[in-house]
């Protein structure tokens, strides 16, 4: 399941600000740094930024499939050692308890239960 991709609503909210100052001057200058010029710069550079973060999610995803697909291989192949071994020594064998089965002798079985109907 893929990641949720983020959006921001700072983002948002700030470029349609922009987009209002710029209709009360496209060179809007109202000193101490606060020019229209730097906000769109800044408004840029968060976007860049959401973009980057996004982009690693993705990459993410990808991996994790990755990594998911490996695993069942894995976990797959580990079947296969333990009856190999299952075959090879038998499945009552030490050899086979040394490699994670448990004996068929060691196999705790309950007797079946009756049902009483009074």
């Amino acid at each position: 399941m893929a990641r949720q991709k983020r959006t921001s609503l700072a983002v948002e909210k700030a470029y349609a600000r922009a987009v209002l100052l710029k209709s009360i001057d496209t060179a809007l200058d109202l000193n101490g740094g606060l020019t229209l010029t730097a906000y769109e710069d800044k408004i840029k550079a968060v976007q860049a930024l959401l973009d980057d973060y996004n982009i690693h999610l993705a990459e993410l995803d990808g991996k994790l499939n990755t990594l998911q697909a490996q695993e069942k291989e894995l976990k797959e192949l580990s079947t296969r050692m333990l009856a190999a071994v299952a075959v090879h020594y038998g499945k009552d064998s030490n050899e086979y308890e040394q490699a994670g089965g448990t004996r068929t002798s060691e196999i705790n079985r309950k007797p079946p239960t009756s049902s009483s109907n009074s």
